[in-house]
């Protein structure tokens, strides 16, 4: 005998949600398939779709959290797969969203920190998806900070009104129950968090940059997300005065970025972007717009890294803006290089060559004096020429690009190791462009060495796109030497 299927159950907490949307099925249907379309996805469901799931079928992959993003836009609160009765799935959306509110964004962060901390290892195959980048910069240009990021202590119990409370006997040795060590997640509800709390976030981030700059971002990733989620969530959910929850939310903010930038490091470009978004939001929680623009000159290098030059162009801008002319020196001249980096993947000399500009006056006007972010203290006369290096290699202008490049491993120190990758390869690019062809293998092959000794998925990019270029040459002595070096590193 053959079995029969079993027997599905009607999915009334769907029925339910799409009665008060105010939904068709096929007005459903329709709305999944544009949302599923902003992440290059080509779904096609229809109104036959949308009758199976209300019959109890369950939609495959990342569908349930696209159903659940559109009701959630409709009715205008959080609503996740499970609330529409479907099984939870891959997070293709969840991580995008730009919060209303600081407890909204603790809730969407963390949720992220343990998806990422945990053996999800699909969260790191999600692709970058251009259009998720308009309304989180959007929601951050014209948004404010939030009123008010304080939580207080849980209050005391008192007895009730008019009743007097009974004198307390003295118990015989009562047997104490069993205690359960706490997890490393939690916290005595309302803990109050300190200043010391908050310094100690700010010196694990410079730790883990340390790391990340020497290293790659692959090193020492997973501690770091590991860390928010054991020691940075409990302290957003403890208790806090305005001006300490302001720095809080700034620490984790800074923390987040940098989980976006270790993640972006190893390839991991839709959850790095999902971090980004939510460190954004952050940003905007602590009031402190300055860190807000770096954040999304951190969204717009991995654009231009994935070659969306013009959302690269856009995110700069919307940065520019969004600080306007209160920058100190050295912020405006990371804004305008940002800017550069962009127009010269979409090789705009002019309108490239004019950032640079400005970005150059900028960091001329900076004095010893200036008070700089400590974000923003890595952009100096050596980060500058590296970026004038990228933007002349991209516009083909090699003799430019081979000078910016050379002077910036003069100025760059050693802590540096991986820019200082990026930069030999930009000058073995140069180098070939003019023609210098064992110049330019030695090079490269002092960086594949390098890259070897890194986790980065971009140092070995960096390599490889040198190699792409030295296809034309592949006879030639050099070419066949450098390969042999290349390969003895395995």
């Amino acid at each position: 005998m053959t079995e029969r299927p079993a027997q599905r159950t009607p999915n009334r907490q769907l029925a339910a949600l799409i009665a008060e949307a105010g939904f068709s099925n096929a007005g459903l249907a329709r709305r999944v398939d544009q949302l599923g379309l902003e992440h290059g996805l080509d779904l096609r469901y229809d109104k036959t779709s949308v009758t199976r799931w209300l019959r109890g079928q369950q939609p495959r992959g990342t569908t349930p959290a696209l159903i659940a993003e559109v009701f959630t836009r409709r009715l205008g609160r959080r609503l996740t797969a499970q609330d529409l009765g479907l099984d939870a799935c891959a997070p293709v959306y969840a991580g995008l969203e730009f919060a209303s509110t600081p407890e909204e964004a603790v809730d969407i962060v963390s949720g992220l920190w343990r998806k990422d901390s945990g053996s999800h290892a699909e969260l790191r195959k999600i692709a970058f998806t251009p259009a998720g980048l308009v309304v989180p910069s959007r929601d951050w240009l014209i948004g404010r900070a939030d009123d008010k990021v304080a939580r207080a202590e849980p209050a005391p119990r008192v007895p009730a009104q008019g009743r007097t409370a009974a004198p307390r006997s003295v118990p015989e040795q009562p047997v104490p129950a069993p205690s359960r060590p706490r997890g490393p997640r939690e916290r005595d509800p309302g803990q109050k968090v300190t200043h010391g709390d908050i310094s100690a976030l700010r010196s694990v981030g410079d730790l883990f940059r340390t790391l990340d700059d020497q290293y790659g971002g692959g090193h020492a990733r997973q501690a770091l997300v590991r860390y928010l989620e054991h020691e940075c969530e409990p302290m957003l959910r403890g208790s806090y005065d305005e001006q300490t929850g302001r720095r809080l939310f700034a620490a984790a903010a800074d923390l987040t970025r940098l989980a976006g930038w270790t993640s972006y490091d190893i390839a991991a470009h839709g959850l790095a972007q999902r971090y980004y978004v939510q460190a954004l939001r952050l940003a905007q929680a602590a009031g402190d717009r300055a860190y807000g623009s770096y954040v999304l000159v951190t969204m717009s290098r991995q654009a231009v890294y994935l070659a969306h030059g013009r959302e690269a162009v856009q995110l700069a801008r919307v940065a520019q803006q969004g600080v306007g002319t209160s920058a100190p020196p050295v912020v405006q001249a990371l804004l305008h290089s940002a800017e550069a980096r962009a127009h010269s993947v979409l090789g705009e000399v002019r309108a490239c060559t004019g950032a640079l500009v400005r970005a150059e006056r900028a960091l001329e006007a900076a004095r010893p004096g200036d008070e700089v972010p400590h974000w923003a203290r890595f952009f100096d006369e050596a980060q500058l020429a590296d970026e004038l290096g990228h933007c002349h290699r991209d516009l083909q202008q090699f003799r430019a690009a081979a000078q910016h490049a050379e002077r910036s491993l003069q100025l760059r120190a050693p802590l540096y190791a991986r820019s200082r990758l990026f930069c030999r390869v930009v000058l073995a690019t140069a180098r070939l462009g003019l023609g210098e062809l064992d110049q330019a293998c030695a090079l490269a092959a002092e960086a594949a060495g390098q890259a070897v000794e890194m986790r980065s998925a971009r140092a070995v990019e960096y390599v490889r796109d040198f190699e792409r270029r030295l296809e034309p040459y592949k006879d030639a002595a050099p070419v066949r030497g450098y390969r042999d070096k290349v390969a003895a590193l395995g």
